[in-house]
């Protein structure tokens, strides 16, 4: 059996995701054969493997820091949040179940079979195995049933790292809290932390360094440093909402501004990554119309339920906002269920189960819901250059015999639509679609030759390599992955006194 780590993190968006990429990149690095894993992600941001399953993204971005080929054994449980309290389950990338919180506790017991199995197997092929853990280790609410953090860790035997954010403060408290208040058996397994996003003098941070690590008897692996600019793929949304600024200044003499639509169950928002990648153009986000007035584009991004979303467009005002754009000329673009949004009419008796419900109006096309969930990988062509994407939906658009095609879908005038995720990644394709917004609206904008968006990432995953071989001690990741949990880790009060039942 391979080597293998957990890397958990005391909250949610601590950089769990790209501390197991930057594990991952200095293995492969090292000759050995890697691959990610994580049990159970909760994500709007998927994407589909080369054999048609869909996983989280995140793991997507950490098979490519591995530099394999990503597959539903490293994601074996994919919930997919969609109304208040219910979430679509995507098992080994099929989706089999429509939950809430409390009928998936049950469910629990036969997908931790499942999440071991693909552990199994990945370690039965690998030398490797990085697991990413979920939230916190210590929800003691959900101990119980617990698949993604302790319950694998305790089932497989697994030793633990634990990542605190230290940019949010209080990360010694957190560390020290995620440890105490666990029971004896997950406490054995935790040999470690890992303190990230660190800004300033790491010398300040000494004392407290000594300090954690005589309480708790574990020592801090590294101090990660603060990088800017990484706009990797993420689970979540936490951190969508402020300006990232151009990438750099324009190519031409003016600048695009982007307005991407907010909507509250967003899915999908790496599909506008490329965009902000390049030079000169200015991707921001919108909940209120007067965001849209400066916009070059506005972008109706993927949702993960269409009409609960084109209803909350309608109720922040952006719906009529959007409209008028339309009818000056001036550039949208609707992607998955922003395409679907365009639409005329959207009969839904599967998502929301609203029945049939207007569309925006903006494009020669309906909508009806399928009960089977399209994933595939189509090629294309579009603005005369090829272009690659993913599909994940039950909304089928059919666009009217005669309309004007853009990619799967649709184009009236300055209004684009498409079902297709990751077609701005193509970059001959995005720098021709700049050109197009770029002529819609007179700017004196022009696409930089050479962006290369596929290589931009490659160098964001080396620089997470270079932050874990540089800052982390190396030699004590390597002996916990080859030698598993050491032995004799003391047990810290009050939970060195609790059962985890």
């Amino acid at each position: 059996m391979s080597g293998a780590l957990l890397v958990a993190g005391t909250t949610s968006d601590a950089g769990k995701s790209v501390v197991t990429a930057g594990i991952c990149r200095w293995l492969v690095r090292q000759g050995v054969s890697v691959a990610p894993f994580k049990a159970q992600n909760m994500s709007n941001n998927s994407m589909v493997t080369a054999d048609g399953a869909e996983i989280g993204r995140a793991q997507v971005m950490q098979a490519a820091a591995a530099r394999v080929e990503p597959e539903a054994h490293m994601n074996p449980v994919l919930l997919k949040p969609g109304g208040e309290n219910s979430s679509q389950v995507v098992l080994l990338g099929r989706p089999v179940a429509d939950v809430t919180a409390l009928s998936y506790r049950p469910m629990k017991a036969a997908l931790l079979e499942q999440v071991l199995a693909s552990l199994a197997d990945l370690r039965s092929r690998f030398d490797v195995v990085v697991c990413e853990g979920a939230g916190s280790p210590t929800e003691i609410n959900l101990r119980a049933d617990d698949i993604a953090n302790m319950g694998l860790a305790t089932a497989a035997d697994l030793p633990v790292v634990v990542v605190g954010d230290i940019d949010r403060g209080g990360v010694f408290a957190a560390l020290h809290g995620t440890v105490a208040l666990m029971p004896p058996e997950d406490q054995r397994l935790v040999a470690g932390f890992l303190v990230n996003k660190f800004r300033g003098d790491v010398r300040l941070l000494r004392p407290g360094l000594d300090r954690i690590s005589a309480l708790t008897g574990r020592p801090v692996l590294g101090v990660l440093p603060w990088l800017g600019g990484l706009e990797l793929d993420v689970e979540d949304s936490l951190g969508i909402g402020a300006d990232r600024g151009p990438a750099g200044p324009p190519h031409g003499e003016e600048v695009l501004r982007i307005s991407v639509a907010r909507v509250p169950r967003l899915s999908n928002f790496t599909d506008l990554d490329a965009l902000a990648a390049e030079p000169g153009v200015l991707v921001r986000y919108a909940t209120r119309p007067e965001e849209l007035a400066d916009a070059d584009l506005v972008v109706l991004p993927g949702t993960r339920s269409t009409v609960a979303d084109l209803g909350w467009l309608r109720s922040t005002g952006l719906a009529d906002a959007v409209a008028r754009r339309a009818a000056e000329g001036a550039p949208v673009l609707g992607i998955c269920g922003g395409h679907q949004m365009l639409a005329r009419t959207i009969t839904d008796d599967v998502e929301s189960r609203a029945g049939t419900v207007p569309g925006l109006g903006l494009l020669p096309a309906d909508v009806r819901f399928a009960r089977e969930k399209t994933l595939a990988r189509p090629v294309g062509t579009a603005l005369g250059e090829r272009v690659a994407g993913y599909e994940i939906h039950h909304g089928t658009v059919t666009v009217d015999d005669g309309a004007e095609r853009f990619l799967d879908g649709a184009r009236s005038g300055a209004v684009f639509g498409t079902t297709w995720h990751g077609a701005l990644e193509n970059d001959g394709f995005r720098r021709a679609f700049l050109g197009e917004v770029a002529r819609l609206t007179g700017r004196r904008f022009v696409p930089a030759p050479d962006t290369d968006f596929a290589a931009l990432r490659e160098a964001r995953l080396d620089r997470l390599g270079d932050l874990v071989a540089e800052h982390a001690d190396t030699d004590a990741l390597w002996r916990l992955i080859e030698g598993g949990p050491p032995a004799g880790l003391p047990l810290l009060p009050p939970g060195s006194g609790l059962s985890p039942r």
